[in-house]
């Protein structure tokens, strides 16, 4: 936070930026401030291997393009909603239990992929039920570097365009792809090979994070 007499700036850094310049003037452009927080979302995804995991394990036995719309329509409302409320200090649960709970989404939705007669109907449900914990681990990071007092909604709102950026980008990347896999004879053992290997990191995050403190 930097304060002069002609106003104050907030700004987020992420692990590769330490460095920004600051104009001081008598009016202060706070929006510069919260305009960090975009990237910072967009990195904070990108870099968070664990929700990477149940986005990837969701979007395996998705089903058609209108399943899978809803699934991650289901995903970004409810990490939304959690985001914002742990953000303000509104809802706040233990790190411990949320990053439990994340890595056992993670296990259930590779689980329910190899029992496909499971999976898509109520898949957009399950989406939305995690996701809610989701976001209370994507407040994390704002909970460490706090938000500013001026533009606080601004900030948030910015951190949240940068995640749902950062995912939309994995989105695209993946689904044109699974959706071509869909014509070929062995998707199915690959999407039951890819999910096995997820159900398995998901215990051991699992285990790791609810025992040893991981």
């Amino acid at each position: 936070l930097i304060i002069w007499s002609g106003g104050s700036q907030q700004f987020a850094f992420g692990a590769d930026a330490r460095e920004t310049s600051v104009a001081v003037t008598e009016e202060a452009h706070a929006s510069r401030g919260a305009g960090s927080f975009f990237p910072l979302g967009i990195e904070h995804i990108l870099t968070g291997y664990d929700h990477l995991l149940f986005l990837l394990a969701l979007m395996l036995r998705g089903g058609g393009l209108w399943s899978l719309l809803k699934i991650i329509t289901a995903f970004t409302i409810a990490h939304s909603i959690t985001l914002a409320l742990a953000a303000l200090d509104l809802v706040v649960l233990p790190s411990a239990l949320v990053e439990s709970v994340i890595a056992l989404s993670i296990a259930y939705v590779a689980l329910e992929n190899l029992l496909p007669r499971y999976a898509v109907s109520r898949r957009w449900a399950v989406s939305f039920l995690f996701g809610l914990m989701h976001g209370f681990g994507f407040s994390s990071v704002l909970r460490e570097i706090g938000l500013p007092k001026e533009n606080l909604l601004l900030s948030l709102l910015n951190f949240n365009l940068g995640v749902e950026v950062g995912q939309l980008t994995v989105v695209l990347l993946v689904v044109p792809i699974l959706m071509r896999l869909k014509s070929k004879p062995w998707e199915p053992r690959m999407v039951a090979t890819v999910s096995g290997v997820i159900l398995a990191v998901g215990l051991a995050l699992f285990v790791d994070r609810a025992f040893f403190g991981g």
